[in-house]
């Protein structure tokens, strides 16, 4: 018989159901190669190869540090840490951390470029927040720039 001097619990774990708060974002890991298009309605964390376009639009983007990114991206929020060529329109905000590398034109109502970043492109602030890119036909009207 045990009793209660004997059993040893084992701390909570932070809940993640449905009704909770935390959503975890979808993740593609440093294993895979992808070419086209990725389109979604949820936070999306890159630690891979992206050659194409990629479309989330009220949603965050996070380009990892081992990701290595060819696209154009459309996205509410985008947080680069790794190798990003191409043009990125985020309508809340991007931020660029210290080790990544962007090449490229940048379009949002916020910007942070960490110290030690490397940037090379333009950066148009808009802060009338538009949310060009919430669905794929308006990412694709959106892309088309004035002459």
């Amino acid at each position: 018989m045990q009793t209660q001097n004997n059993v040893q619990r084992a701390p909570l774990a932070p809940s993640n159901t449905p009704g909770g708060n935390v959503k975890t974002p979808s993740y593609l890991g440093p294993g895979l190669q992808i070419k086209g298009e990725i389109t979604g309605d949820e936070d999306l964390r890159l630690d891979c190869q992206v050659e194409g376009l990629i479309s989330i639009g009220g949603f965050r983007l996070s380009v990892g540090p081992s990701a290595h990114v060819a696209a154009e991206i459309v996205a509410r929020e985008a947080v680069i840490s790794g190798e990003m060529i191409g043009d990125v329109r985020a309508w809340d905000r991007i931020e660029i951390k210290k080790n990544a590398s962007v090449v490229g034109d940048l379009s949002t109502g916020k910007i942070m470029i960490e110290e030690g970043a490397y940037f090379k492109g333009t950066v148009e602030i808009d802060s009338k927040g538009q949310q060009i890119g919430t669905d794929l036909n308006s990412l694709l009207s959106g892309a088309k720039k004035p002459e």
